[in-house]
This record gives structure tokens, sequence and C-alpha cells, in this order.
């Protein structure tokens, strides 16, 4: 029994002849032209029906459509086959001095003819990369404020981005003696100062960035941060970027000082 019969339970309610044209197998052979279509013969006097307008239509989009007789398609055979292939692997002649053909049958010109054409494309593509590229490498380093208060002492110093010292004053620089340059009188009047430093040395030109960096836990701490908000300050306060603290934090260490007593 024919394996196409094994569900035909499934299809008793088709009729015998229809159940006889789905399961009986027909030998199909898939014909390929390998012709062009021809082009529409304009001395062709026969009728066009909207029916072969539509096959030739088809036909010439590219569509594969057996012909009536099998007989008249072409002989395939591995020496045909070869003789093809040979043809297509075939260089073609140069069409002139300077050009070289590839496998692709592409002309394409020599190395000499473009060379001088790259030169010049290179040119100008570095001209244009060795102007986008000033100013974008170089990233411009902050200046640095550090402010150290003591509770005996307050010290303000501004350094370059090299870490190179521009101002270094304390509040026994601008006159304050033994207690007095640790209250908060004296470390207001020492930013102050240094703020108008700034102004008359004209470091505000080269000042692009600002870090702040507190350390302890002085009156002076106070004093300078009021300062960089006051109207002293309105000149650097808008170049600083960056506040951070540097408070010296001990783990262990050695024995602390015994506390004074006094009485």
């Amino acid at each position: 029994m024919d394996r196409s019969f094994r569900h035909v339970s499934k299809y008793r309610s088709i009729c015998a002849q229809c159940r006889t044209r789905l399961f009986t197998r027909r030998p199909f052979a898939r014909s390929i032209s390998m012709s062009m279509p021809k082009a529409a013969d304009p001395s062709d006097s026969s009728p066009q029906t909207p029916v072969n307008a539509q096959a030739s239509s088809s036909r010439g989009a590219g569509s594969i459509n057996p012909p009536a007789d099998p007989s008249a398609l072409p002989s395939v055979t591995p020496s045909n086959v070869a003789s093809q292939a040979n043809q297509d692997q075939s260089p073609s002649t140069p069409a002139s001095t300077g050009q070289a053909v590839n496998s692709n049958n592409f002309v394409a010109d020599s190395p000499s003819i473009n060379s001088a054409k790259i030169d010049s494309i290179g040119r100008m593509v570095g001209d244009n990369s060795s102007r986008s590229t000033i100013g974008v490498g170089a990233v411009r380093q902050p200046h640095h404020l550090h402010v150290y208060s003591t509770k005996h002492n307050t010290h303000i110093t501004l350094t370059s981005p090299s870490r190179q010292p521009l101002i270094s004053v304390s509040s026994g620089t601008i006159g304050f003696r033994k207690a007095m340059r640790g209250s908060y009188d004296a470390a207001y009047q020492l930013g102050s100062y240094v703020m108008g430093r700034i102004q008359q040395q004209g470091l505000l030109t080269q000042i692009h960035q600002l870090e702040v960096v507190l350390r302890d836990f002085g009156p002076g701490r106070e004093a300078v941060t009021k300062i960089l908000l006051g109207s002293e300050g309105k000149n650097i306060r808008g170049l600083v970027v960056r506040v951070c603290d540097a408070t010296r934090l001990k783990f262990g260490g050695t024995r602390g000082k015994k506390p004074r007593r006094l009485g």
C-alpha cells in the first residue's frame, strides 16, 4: 500500500475521484529557460487579449514559465557547463594603457593616476584634522585655593595647576600677633586680603577653573567660606568648580597628647 494512503481516513468525506487526484504522485519536471525574453515584434498583428497581455508581461518581469514543448529545452551536459564557466572567468582586454581589469571585469584607474588624487585628499583631511584638534586634546587644569585653618592660625595658599605657589599668606602676615592670629576676625580679614591681591596681580585672567581645598576645622574655615559667598569673592565665585576637604584622619597612630588641666 502506498504511504500516501496512511492517513486517508481523514479524507473519507472526499469523493473517490478527488481522492485519487490528491494522493496520486505524478512526475514533475521543472524547466528553466536559458534564453532572454524576446522583444515584442511590431509586425505581429495577433490580437492581445487581457490574458495573453498579462502572461507576456509576467514573462518579461523575470518569472519562470515552462515552455509548452519540453523537447525545445537546451541540453545541459558537463562539457557545456565547463565551457560556460571558462568563458565567465576569462579576463577581458584592458581598454587602454594605465587601466587595470580585475576578475569581475571592472576597469579601474592605475595607481599612478590615483596617487595625485589621494595625495590632494590626504592634504585636505590633514589640514581639517589639524584645525579641528586645536584646543580639543588640551584639558585645562584648575588652580587650587588651599585653606588651612587651625585653632591657632589660618593659612591661605593659591597654587597654579603645576602646584607652584602664587600667593601664600597667613594671619600673621597682615599684622595679627599671638592669640589674635587664630580668631575669626583675623581669618576674615585674611580672606578679604587674598581676594584683593588676586585682582591686583591680574591672576583672574589666568584662572579658568578653581578648586577650593579646606583643611581642619578652625574658625578660619567658616570665615573664608563667607568671603567666597560675599561681595569680596564675587569675581572668583563663578570660577569654583569643586570644593573638597583634605583634613587628615588618624587611623590608630601614636598616642595623643595628655589633655591640659587647669586649676
